[in-house]
């Protein structure tokens, strides 16, 4: 994989392009200052103060009967640090809250490639549907899947010049409060070639897929042959796609192929060696409730339950069962 492929799946860059089968987007170029605000684990979990009260979330979390008062009176000789002011980018909320009432009042974040599923349990809602600037900031700054988009966008590239892209854009997409998540796919391209197709939710065993496997099948290749694979530069990729009640077919989102991409249903040397050298596409489903597989309970993302060895979980597991060896092996351990 090359860093070339990488950026073809930001949504800055496949949006214009697909625009009329996806759905409706309004992205945003952020200001540096505001990816620093992102980026900082230093700073007091502290949300940018508004331009306007209306819906405004409180500017920090915090216990009120905690608040120390930092004033000081003159000549005291006590020195205390005065907070520093909280961030605010009135520029940037002003275009959002027209971007997101240009939507019909309601939207869901993302990122170039990301958006924040692992912090929907903070949002009033559980989900990831936005009415305001704040509940957007809120989004964004609980999330840790974002730190790929900040930091190690590039790190599965053998060209990797840089961690991160050199602009960083905010997509805010019209949220669609009946989306049925059986009718999300992900879509294999090998060589240019649709491959392999997976049920998206894999967690959950839907009866009505069984009927309709056939024509979901041929409406994506139909779609794919019609709509995708002259408009993509790259040979290897997915995207995931969602089929309306009227069975048209959506783009969401495109990923690369490999790396942190999860091939769900499939496994990435099926889809590199054996599917890539049949002529024959595999549509995957749940086909029973013996079939699902494990969800998480906690707020990461299906996509990071990555174990493979090498991946983040897996390091972590090292560290984790040498700490516990070291431990064990400890004087102190047998006290």
């Amino acid at each position: 994989m090359n860093k070339e492929e990488v950026d073809r799946c930001q949504i800055q860059e496949w949006y214009p392009k697909f625009k009329s089968v996806s759905i409706k987007t309004i992205i945003h170029q952020l200001p540096e200052s505001f990816v620093q605000y992102l980026l900082d684990d230093f700073e007091p979990f502290r949300l940018p103060v508004s331009v306007s009260n209306e819906d405004a979330l409180p500017n920090r979390i915090h216990n009120p009967d905690e608040e120390e008062d930092y004033q000081v009176s003159e000549g005291s000789g006590d020195e205390a640090e005065e907070p520093s002011p909280p961030p605010s980018f009135p520029e940037l909320e002003l275009k959002i809250k027209e971007s997101i009432e240009s939507l019909g009042g309601a939207i869901f974040p993302k990122l170039n490639w990301s958006s924040p599923k692992d912090s929907a349990w903070i949002s009033t809602s559980g989900n990831l549907r936005c009415t305001t600037f704040s509940e957007i900031a809120l989004l964004l700054r609980a999330s840790d899947s974002l730190v790929h988009d900040l930091c190690h966008a590039y790190d599965f590239c053998s060209d990797k010049s840089s961690s991160r892209p050199q602009n960083f854009y905010l997509a805010l997409r019209k949220w669609y409060p009946s989306l049925r998540p059986d009718m999300e796919f992900r879509c294999f391209v090998r060589n240019q070639k649709l491959v392999g197709i997976s049920q998206r939710e894999v967690t959950t065993f839907y009866p009505a897929l069984l009927e309709k496997k056939n024509n979901l099948l041929l409406l994506m290749r139909e779609f794919f042959n019609d709509n995708v694979r002259t408009r993509v530069e790259s040979e290897n990729y997915t995207f995931d796609a969602y089929i309306t009640k009227d069975e048209r077919v959506k783009v969401v989102d495109f990923n690369p192929w490999g790396a942190s991409t999860l091939p769900l249903l499939f496994s990435w040397e099926e889809l590199e060696n054996n599917l890539s050298e049949e002529d024959h596409l595999e549509f995957r489903i749940v086909e029973d409730c013996c079939a699902v597989r494990p969800g998480l309970k906690t707020a990461v993302p299906f996509d990071y339950l990555d174990t493979s060895p090498g991946s983040g979980w897996d390091q972590f597991l090292r560290n984790a069962d040498e700490e516990l060896q070291r431990q064990t092996r400890s004087p102190e351990a047998g006290a």
